[in-house]
């Protein structure tokens, strides 16, 4: 019996040693493991095992941080490095290119005349393309960028650029917040036509008001704005009336306008619709938008005899002095003259707001009016009060 005892160990070794194989095998697949099996499973392989499924476990609950909206991006100063003075307008726009264009021009015309041409750099985009164009302007280390020209623009560079040099937006914001550290705005906003006209007709002595306004956004722009001037100049409400082409609806118009006359009227309708609509007019002063006049032959503007509007010098006096040393240019139409005006004007004042320390204050006579900066980096401008006199525009007394 004392020699049969030995042998157990062995067969024990071996038979666990064959096991732990199996379960390498089974573990492995036919991998790299499967050429290295032990010798003693060549003289005497097992029976292939079961496979059994490993178990599956849940995985382990990680708590999850509640969402957290993140911070508004931080708006980073740009830090000149060179006194350029970059202007960045929608060169590439179908809508916009003829606008900035005109503006470019004014701007460049402006610098050659100052002998500051090589400090100016022109930046174009597109439709889409303001952010990477202000992100150039960053890059190029300019003291000044000079636009967006567009308010849409000007919203999506306030909201949405990361950095930002100091800047004279060539609009301003759609519902007149402050600007921004920085940023400064000079505009042809009909805003400041309203107001200066709306001054006037209360100095003229007129109390009471009728507006007669068509359905163009700019047209209605224009209506609220006087409107909201001239009652804080302390005037009456206004009695507001839509203009309609129709010939029944302008016979109401007449019929109502004469029932209730009032001490003034506004003429907010484009230059095409003014002598039609002056002539259901009562009897007595008549203020408009500067449109009025823009592209009506000379023989019809006597249609509008009496009408008094806004203008910029820049057309309201063109032979003035202080724009002898400034190149004239006739682009063909109203519109993009002003836009002309307003680059010479942009210039001007960009050359003051490049300055390491711009001033805090600045007035002067421009191309579009005259200019004075207000605490909240506004530019306010005044133009000509223009009247329309025997067929032809001419500057406006009190005494008339």
């Amino acid at each position: 019996m004392a020699a049969t005892y030995p042998t157990l160990p062995r067969i024990r070794a071996t038979v666990l040693l064959l096991l732990a194989a199996s379960i390498l095998v089974a573990c492995a697949g036919p991998g790299p493991l499967s050429r290295s099996r032990p010798a003693a499973a060549t003289t005497a392989p097992p029976a292939p095992p079961s496979i059994v499924p490993a178990p599956t476990y849940p995985p382990p609950e990680v708590p999850i941080p509640p969402l957290v909206a993140a911070p508004p991006p931080t708006v980073v100063t740009g830090q000149p490095s060179s006194d350029t003075i970059c202007i960045v307008l929608p060169l590439e726009s179908p809508l916009y290119g003829p606008a900035a264009a005109a503006v470019k021009a004014g701007f460049l015309a402006a610098a050659d005349a100052a002998g500051s041409a090589s400090r100016t750099r022109i930046i174009g985009h597109g439709d889409d393309g303001v952010l990477p164009a202000f992100a150039a302007a960053v890059e190029s280390g300019a003291a000044l960028v000079v636009g967006p020209l567009t308010r849409d623009d000007l919203k999506t560079v306030l909201a949405l650029a990361l950095a930002r040099p100091r800047m004279l937006a060539l609009n301003q914001q759609e519902d007149g917040s402050a600007l921004p550290d920085g940023v400064y705005a000079l505009s042809l906003s009909v805003e400041s036509d309203a107001e200066l006209l709306a001054r006037r007709a209360y100095a003229d002595g007129a109390r009471t008001m009728a507006t007669v306004a068509s359905d163009a956004p700019l047209q209605r722009r224009f209506k609220t704005a006087f409107s909201a001037a001239w009652e804080r100049l302390g005037g009456s409400t206004p009695r507001d009336y839509r203009f309609d082409p129709h010939p029944e609806v302008l016979s109401l118009l007449r019929r109502e306008l004469v029932a209730r006359p009032p001490d003034a009227t506004l003429l907010a309708v484009n230059s095409d619709e003014a002598p039609l609509a002056k002539s259901f007019l009562p009897p007595g002063p008549v203020y408009a938008s500067s449109q009025i006049a823009d592209g009506v032959p000379a023989p019809m503007l006597r249609d509008l005899e009496g009408v008094r509007y806004v203008e910029i010098p820049w057309l309201a006096d063109p032979a003035g002095v202080i724009f002898a040393r400034l190149p004239h240019t006739n682009l063909g139409d109203p519109v993009l003259d002003r836009l002309y005006a307003l680059g010479l004007d942009a210039f001007a004042i960009a050359e003051l707001l490049a300055n390491p320390i711009p001033p805090d204050r600045v007035e002067f006579d421009g191309a579009t009016g005259h200019l004075s900066l207000t605490p909240a980096h506004v530019f306010v401008r005044e133009g000509r009060i223009m009247v329309i006199r025997d067929g032809q525009s001419a500057l406006y007394e009190s005494a008339q």
